[in-house]
């Protein structure tokens, strides 16, 4: 692969100063910005809102990533939409008609994503592929950032790249838990095109546009 777009999760990011490091994120060549919303319900943990997604659209000129672990996911689509977000990523286990909630993102003008947990069978994205433009792995549980790599979702990495690969368009196969320069080339290797990285982004004592880079330098080998 030519090129891996590198998308920091705000997650870990220090929110006194989070505009401030959105933008360092940016002048440091991060390609997406990721914004886990968390509900406290889907997953355990709550993090911010739509509120948040708002505030940082006058910020940056990257894309918004905003990954929804709600449930019931589909009354907020119009409000994340409205903030600024520019794709907005679904869990399949958070909608009774993914079809349909794909849909509705599309006719917002928003980038669908679709996801799972990782327990998840993969088998349970098939139906939908065809409908989101990024497919996101999750190679942790969702709702903490901090996370082991897990490998073995390495395979279904490899299972939903052939299966992209097979449709029509540009999709992006996007892969997000422990990516580090240690974990992200493994990753890369299995097809992810798009990795999200919180604590190796914001974490990094060198500073956000070092760890861009060693992150990259990484994936590309």
């Amino acid at each position: 692969m030519s090129q891996v777009l590198i998308a920091p999760s705000i997650l870990s990011a220090d929110f006194a100063s989070l505009g401030d490091q959105v933008r360092e994120a940016e002048a440091g060549g991060a390609d997406w910005i990721h914004v886990d919303v968390m509900d406290g319900h889907f997953v355990p943990r709550i993090s911010f809102g739509e509120p948040i997604v708002r505030a940082l659209r006058p910020v940056t000129e990257l894309p918004l990533d905003v990954h929804l672990m709600i449930e019931p996911v589909d009354p907020h689509l119009r409000a994340f939409a409205a903030a600024g977000a520019d794709s907005i990523t679904i869990h399949v286990e958070a909608t009774p008609d993914p079809a349909r909630t794909l849909q509705a993102i599309r006719d917002l003008g928003v980038r669908p994503g679709l996801t799972l947990r990782p327990g998840t069978p993969a088998w349970a994205l098939w139906p939908y592929l065809d409908l989101a433009e990024v497919v996101l792995v999750m190679t942790v549980e969702p709702g903490r950032g901090g996370q082991a790599f897990m490998p073995d979702m390495l395979p279904r990495i490899e299972q939903v790249a052939e299966r992209l690969n097979a449709l029509d368009g540009q999709r992006w196969l996007q892969v997000d838990g422990g990516l580090s320069p240690a974990t992200i080339g493994p990753a890369v290797d299995a097809g992810a095109q798009v990795v999200v990285a919180g604590s190796a982004v914001f974490g990094d004592s060198g500073g956000v546009a070092t760890a861009i880079d060693r992150l990259r330098g990484a994936a590309l080998g």
